[in-house]
């Protein structure tokens, strides 16, 4: 591949990753979601906090990260339980959220369906 076509496929990847918290403590979504806005940026605003929502049924929060650029480096974030974080997007994408994570949290994968252009990875976040 020469670097007209390698620039011509860079253009195509999606480097768009959708994190989806589900039945974890507001707070902890609020450490994981702000530690990926360090690194990332987001379809969400730094003072978008999320919010426990009354009533019956699991609250699921899901954010939009650009992977693209990494901005900087997160700090380890303390967690009041583990967190299971599902992550959709590109195979290059998703691979670099994670390694966004690892400065912030004890990672642990605990599973991966592959699809043709994108795959989902199940994550166990808990504090390092």
């Amino acid at each position: 591949m020469n670097s007209a076509d390698q620039a011509s496929h860079a253009e195509h990847v999606s480097a768009e990753v959708v994190v989806e918290l589900e039945s974890c403590a507001a707070q902890d979504a609020h450490a994981v979601f702000s530690a990926l806005r360090t690194s990332f940026s987001s379809d969400r605003a730094a003072d978008d906090v999320p919010e426990e929502m009354a009533g019956p049924g699991a609250t699921v929060w899901t954010s939009t990260f650009d992977v693209s650029e990494r901005k900087a480096e997160a700090e380890p974030r303390r967690l009041t339980a583990p967190v299971i974080v599902s992550l959709q997007g590109g195979y290059w994408a998703v691979d670099q959220l994670v390694k966004g994570l690892k400065p912030a949290f004890a990672v642990q994968i605990l599973g991966m369906a592959a699809g043709d252009q994108e795959k989902e990875v199940e994550l166990r976040l808990e504090t390092r």
